[in-house]
């Protein structure tokens, strides 16, 4: 193959990346085709997220269970939190927020948990009931002692969007498979972290603790993260999924509490009033779970 040729086939295979950025882009009659793949090329892609192999109980020597703080504030995980304005961007691009409750208000994400043991099945109410607040201003207040119920104008209603959440936690159990050889990860849940609704924006209050919103049960969620897409600040030719994000552990995070004899307790629980000796300590329990692979192999 000469030089020309080398070039040539390079050259086909650039083209062929930068059409599936936007698929159908070129044979796309209108601006409204494009993104939309024909029949025959849904039947072709077969585009659904790759499922988990079986794992018997007799093939994991050892696990830990782990809950991580995943930040948005880190430039790693920005792709989980953007986009935040919905009116420029395909409707396959939504943040993970968004992407989590838009599954939930569908019906297709029906595993929404109150904590992360999965002990309090949430309903569609009680999820709304954490996403806004109905405030009545002095003036509507004095409507009502006047003896007018017609004060709407005087209701302000305050939601909770994909901007104001700030985290997310994640809970995922380590573990070493006998039969492969290596040491595995598998997400479990999920939660959104923000700040509380009712106390959000009010400036008599003083309250800066954050708690999730409620908990997704990962397997449940995956059809739905699948189909949104991430983009992929490496090559926007080959967008990736939050399904792929997430199980690849394309993310920055710090373990904040991991299974323990003394009820699961939080790293903030026994290392106290230092942020940087949590952070040593959490850094500390990532160590003891790479080096169980090695310790593995050691005779």
């Amino acid at each position: 193959m000469n030089k020309n040729s080398i070039w040539s086939f390079i050259l086909v295979l650039v083209l062929v990346n930068s059409v599936s950025a936007q698929s159908n882009l070129l044979n796309a009659n209108k601006p409204s085709d494009i993104g939309k793949k024909t029949a025959q090329q849904n039947a072709i892609d077969n585009d659904k997220p790759l499922e988990y192999g079986y794992i018997d109980d007799r093939d994991i020597v050892w696990s830990k269970v782990v809950w991580e703080y995943i930040d948005l504030n880190e430039r790693i995980n920005l792709p989980m939190y953007y986009p935040v304005d919905t009116t420029n961007v395909s409707s396959d691009r939504r943040s993970l927020f968004d992407t989590l409750l838009r599954g939930i208000r569908k019906g297709d994400i029906t595993e929404v948990y109150d904590d992360s043991y999965f002990t309090a099945k949430m309903t569609k109410s009680e999820i709304n009931g954490k996403l806004y607040r109905i405030d009545t201003t002095d003036a509507g207040f004095d409507e009502l002692n006047a003896g007018n119920n017609n004060i709407d104008e005087y209701i302000d209603k305050i939601n909770l969007t994909s901007q104001d959440i700030e985290g997310f936690k994640i809970k995922g159990l380590w573990y070493f498979d006998k039969r492969q050889g290596e040491l595995k990860y598998r997400l479990l849940a999920l939660a959104p972290i923000a700040p509380d609704v009712q106390v959000m924006g009010r400036e008599d209050l003083d309250i800066t603790e954050q708690l999730p919103l409620f908990w997704v049960w990962f397997p449940d969620a995956r059809n739905i993260l699948h189909d949104m897409k991430v983009f992929n600040e490496k090559n926007s030719a080959y967008p990736i999924s939050f399904d792929h994000l997430l199980n690849a552990r394309r993310f920055s995070s710090i373990i904040y509490r991991e299974e323990n004899i003394y009820g699961d307790r939080d790293v903030a629980h026994y290392v106290k009033g230092n942020a940087l000796f949590q952070v040593i300590e959490s850094n500390k329990i990532k160590d003891d779970i790479r080096n169980k692979e090695l310790d593995m192999w050691n005779y």
